[in-house]
C-alpha cells in the first residue's frame, strides 16, 4: 500500500455546498456512470480494494478516464504510466509503486457494478511521475482531498462552466492532463476532448467542430497552433482562454498569442508536485499575466529561501514521493516544498520564475543561467523558441548554444550583435546557433533538453 510521507496543509476556506471540498470524493458522478461502475466491479473481482495500486498504460483515450475514476470508486490508488515509457522504465515504474494490478489498457475488466464510493478524502488517489527532463523521474504522491480541492479552485480561477469544453493534448498520466482534462473538468462538468497525439492541423480541426473554448499547455503547443497552414483566427474563434506554463513563456509569445488566437492568454507556474500554485486572475492588469507567472491562488503561500529558491505550500501540495529517499531535503520547516527552481516575488506576490537552480552552463568557472539568455534570445524579433544548453570544451568545461525555431536570417553573428546591443556579458553570449523548423518536446510539450542537447553535441 502506498502512505503519504507528507501531510500538505489542510484546505481551511475553500467550500461548496453541502460542505468542504476536501470530504467531496473524486469520484464525480459523470454521463458515463454506468460504465464506470462496471470498470470498478471489473477490479474489485480481480482483488483490487481501498489503499490497492492499480497501473496502466495508455494513451490519450476514453479508457483512461475510465480507471481512474473505477479506481476512486473502489477508493484504490490510479498509477497511470507514460504511454511512450519503455520497458526498462515501466519495469522502474512499477518497482516504485508495486500495484496490486496491472491493467490492459485493451481490454478494461468489467464486473458486477459497483454504485458506493469507498474513497476517504486522507487516501492516496494517484501516483504520478516527473518528466524526468533534469533526471530520474519521481514518484509523486496526491491524496483525494488535495486533488478535489484543487479542481474547484481552478474551476473557480479560470471561471468554467458547463458550457465550455477543453482540448486536452498534455498526457492523462501527467498532472496537467489530470488535473485539467478529468478533475477540472468534472468539476465544471464541462466536455473534454481528447488528443492521443499532438498535431496542430488536428488541433485546428477539433476546435473548430467542438467550439474549444479553454487549453492549457506549454509555448510548444500554441506556436505550432498558430504555424499551422490551416491556422486562423477565424478557425479558433472559440476559444476565449489558454493557460501557459512551463519554459519559453515569455511576454512576446503572450502577446502573440493573445493577438492571433483573439483569446485571453495568461501565464501560469505548477508542477508535478504543486500544481497550479499561481496564475492571473479576471480583472489582473493585462501586463501583469504577460510579465510575470502570476500570484497565489486559493490558500497558496510563496516565498524565496536560499539562493532564491521558490519555495511553496498549500492545501494541493503533494503527500511526498514514493521512494523515502527522494524525500530527503523536498520539504523544510513548516511545510515549505522546495521546488528547485529561482525566482522573484514582486512587491504585491507577483511571482516571475527565473530558472532552475541546476539548469546552469559553467563556462570558465562562470555561471550562466539558462533562462536569462533564453529570454534575450525570444527578445529577438527573429526567434520564435529558443532553448540553451551547454557543450563540452577541453579548455573551458563547457561553452553556450543556442537551438532556436527562428528566420533563417538568425545566425551566429545575427546573435552576437543583438546580445551587444541588449548589454549583456560577452560570456553569457551563445557560441553556436542552431536553426531547426520545430523544437523537440517531452510529451507533455516541455522541451527535451537532452535531445536538444544531443543536436549541438552528437554522439559519435
Amino acid at each position: 500500500m502506498i502512505r503519504p510521507t507528507h501531510q500538505p496543509a489542510r484546505a481551511t476556506q475553500y467550500r461548496r455546498p453541502g460542505g468542504p471540498w476536501d470530504t467531496a470524493p473524486l469520484d464525480t458522478v459523470l454521463a458515463d456512470d454506468a460504465r464506470i461502475a462496471a470498470v470498478a466491479g471489473g477490479l474489485r473481482e480481480a482483488g483490487v480494494r481501498r489503499g490497492d495500486a492499480v497501473a496502466w498504460q495508455l494513451p490519450n483515450v476514453d479508457a483512461a478516464m475510465l480507471l481512474y475514476r473505477a479506481c476512486w470508486r473502489l477508493g484504490a490508488v490510479a498509477v497511470p504510466l507514460h504511454h511512450q515509457a519503455g520497458p526498462v522504465e515501466v519495469e522502474r515504474m512499477l518497482a516504485a509503486t508495486q500495484p496490486k494490478l496491472v491493467v490492459d489498457g485493451d481490454k478494461l475488466p468489467d464486473g458486477r457494478p459497483v454504485t458506493a464510493n469507498a474513497a476517504r478524502p486522507t487516501d492516496v488517489a494517484a501516483v504520478l511521475f516527473t518528466s524526468g527532463s533534469t533526471g530520474a523521474p519521481k514518484a509523486v504522491i496526491h491524496t483525494q482531498r488535495a486533488l478535489a480541492y484543487k479542481a474547484a479552485l481552478m474551476r473557480d480561477v479560470h471561471g468554467l462552466t458547463a458550457d465550455d469544453a477543453v482540448l486536452m493534448p498534455a498526457p492523462l498520466a501527467h498532472i496537467s492532463g489530470l488535473l485539467n482534462g478529468i478533475l477540472v473538468a468534472g468539476a465544471a462538468r464541462m466536455r473534454t476532448v481528447l488528443m492521443a497525439k499532438w498535431d496542430p492541423e488536428h488541433a485546428l480541426q477539433l476546435i473548430e467542430q467542438h467550439r474549444i473554448s479553454f487549453m492549457i499547455g506549454p509555448p510548444t503547443f500554441f506556436i505550432g497552433l498558430m504555424g499551422a497552414p490551416g491556422f486562423s483566427s477565424e478557425r479558433v474563434k472559440s476559444l476565449r482562454l489558454i493557460s501557459s506554463g512551463g519554459a519559453g513563456v515569455s511576454p512576446a509569445f503572450v502577446a502573440e498569442a493573445s493577438e492571433r488566437i483573439g483569446a485571453l492568454v495568461k501565464r501560469t507556474y505548477g508542477s508535478t508536485e504543486a500544481p497550479t500554485m499561481t496564475t492571473s486572475l479576471a480583472g489582473d492588469p493585462v501586463e501583469r499575466a504577460r510579465e510575470t507567472d502570476g500570484r497565489p491562488v486559493g490558500e497558496v503561500e510563496i516565498k524565496l529561501g536560499a539562493n532564491d529558491e521558490l519555495l511553496v505550500r498549500g492545501p494541493e501540495l503533494f503527500a511526498g514521493y514514493a521512494n523515502p529517499a527522494d524525500n530527503d531535503g523536498a520539504f523544510s520547516r513548516g511545510g515549505w516544498f522546495h521546488t528547485g527552481d529561482r525566482a522573484r516575488i514582486d512587491g504585491d506576490g507577483w511571482l516571475t520564475i527565473t530558472g532552475r537552480i541546476k539548469d546552469m552552463v559553467i563556462r570558465g568557472g562562470e555561471n550562466i543561467s539558462v533562462a536569462e539568455v533564453e529570454a534575450v534570445l525570444e527578445a529577438h524579433p527573429r526567434v520564435r523558441h529558443a532553448v540553451a544548453v551547454g557543450y563540452p570544451d577541453e579548455r573551458l568545461g563547457e561553452r553556450l548554444a543556442a537551438v532556436v525555431v527562428a528566420d533563417d536570417r538568425f545566425d551566429l553573428d545575427a546573435c552576437r550583435q543583438w546580445f551587444e546591443s541588449q548589454g549583456v556579458a560577452r560570456f553569457k553570449t551563445p557560441e553556436r546557433v542552431l536553426v531547426i523548423d520545430a523544437m523537440p518536446t517531452l510529451a507533455a510539450g516541455k522541451p527535451d533538453r537532452a535531445a536538444i542537447r544531443s543536436l549541438v553535441t552528437p554522439t559519435a
